[in-house]
């Protein structure tokens, strides 16, 4: 998942694998710092890079395998499968749990789309529930409700870094017989009680888009499992369906996550812990500072969790004016997302009847501004951005 609207010299940096060189140079706060996570890691990283170069291990080498091996430990499962992309462990999961055409996947209406491609793309439908008002994430009251015998797999998303009630959507998976998979992509290190997200279901998926809290420097992905069969099928999916070189028992794809982009995220998985912790002392000193300023809404963490806070999601009738006012002062800011999944073009058709039957998640799409959010922001930086807000609602 990814994808940002707002603060354009990021998103095309991002988009193009090329840091915001800009935002130096002109004291921009960006919503991203991508060269500041760079600079935290880098004797780490460039020592790492220069082995693989030198060695020339580049394609499932070494630092794969020990990557996978950490992160499988840290999210608290047997199997890591890295890939080339969130939205290809998605799908992968889906095409191994068993999802076929005609069959359905039950999801959130205000995720980002690669939750939903990898479904359709199998000739599967999609049903949407609404979000909770308060976090945004799905709202496990209104699953059973959406569930039909069509249903196959049930999709939350810790969206915005905060966990969904994994308790209450397990429950309603083993009492219809269902399969569970979480969509990950923004809650690497987000506990639900004392288990790490991506822990609990069926399969577990990630995304390292470079703006995620664990983020490498190009795309990459992974899908986590205690299944041993769904990780042996994935594994030899993504190397064209070879269990051994050479001899291919089905046809599979190419979707492997690269050496380089493996030692990247193991320098950076060592360091998640405390640049989630920086994060939640940000997310803290917004909400104090923000509070009854103007019409804001401020987002809070579910019960039961620790959030890793990737995104600061802010609602506000005033969201397109604040969001110029943020930019023209040159405080980066985003909108996740502009359009639940039933508006989007590509969906519209087959979804229109769904339109006004999700009235949380379509009030509050045009509602919703993203402040920056990373650990390497200063207080200096923090204390402008809570500045710039104030002012427009003082204006």
């Amino acid at each position: 998942m990814g994808g940002v609207l707002g603060n354009q010299s990021q998103t095309n940096a991002l988009s193009a694998g090329e840091p915001p060189a800009r935002c130096e140079r002109t004291g921009d706060i960006p919503l991203v710092d991508i060269q500041a996570a760079y600079r935290t890691v880098k004797p780490e990283v460039d020592q790492a890079i220069a082995e693989i170069l030198a060695q020339g291990c580049f394609i499932e080498g070494p630092k794969l395998k020990e990557f996978e091996a950490e992160f499988a430990k840290y999210i608290g499962v047997k199997h890591c499968i890295g890939v080339n992309s969130g939205t290809d462990a998605l799908y992968l999961a889906y095409r191994y749990l068993g999802l076929e055409a005609g069959d359905e996947i039950i999801t959130q209406a205000n995720t980002f789309i690669a939750t939903c491609l990898g479904a359709t793309t199998l000739g599967a439908s999609i049903k949407l529930v609404d979000v909770e008002p308060a976090t945004g994430q799905i709202d496990a009251s209104k699953i059973e409700a959406a569930i039909t015998p069509k249903t196959k797999i049930i999709v939350p998303v810790h969206l915005y870094g905060h966990a969904a009630n994994m308790e209450a959507i397990l429950a309603i998976a083993k009492k219809h017989n269902l399969k569970v998979v979480e969509d990950a992509s923004q809650g690497h290190g987000a506990y639900f009680k004392d288990k790490r997200v991506g822990s609990f279901g069926d399969a577990g998926c990630f995304s390292f888009y470079p703006g995620k809290n664990l983020g490498a420097f190009g795309d990459g992905g992974a899908l986590v499992t205690n299944d041993d069969a769904l990780a042996a099928s994935i594994r030899a999916w993504r190397a064209w369906g070879a269990a051994k070189k050479y001899h291919h028992t089905e046809k599979g794809g190419n979707s492997r996550l690269d050496t380089i982009q493996a030692a990247v995220l193991l320098c950076k998985l060592r360091k998640l812990d405390a640049g989630n912790a920086k994060r939640r002392e940000i997310a803290t000193k917004y909400v104090a500072a923000l509070e009854g300023v103007g019409d804001l809404s401020l987002p809070k963490s579910p019960p039961n969790t620790e959030s890793v806070w990737h995104l600061f999601v802010i609602t506000t009738d005033k969201r397109d004016e604040l969001l110029k006012h943020l930019n023209d002062n040159k405080v980066g800011a985003g909108i996740h997302y502009p359009l639940p999944i039933h508006k989007q073009e590509c969906y519209k058709q087959e979804l229109s009847s769904l339109v006004g039957t999700l009235p949380q998640a379509e009030a509050e799409a045009p509602r919703m501004l993203s402040l920056p959010v990373y650990p390497e922001m200063t207080s200096v930086q923090q204390d402008r951005v809570i500045e710039q807000v104030k002012a427009f609602f003082e204006k």
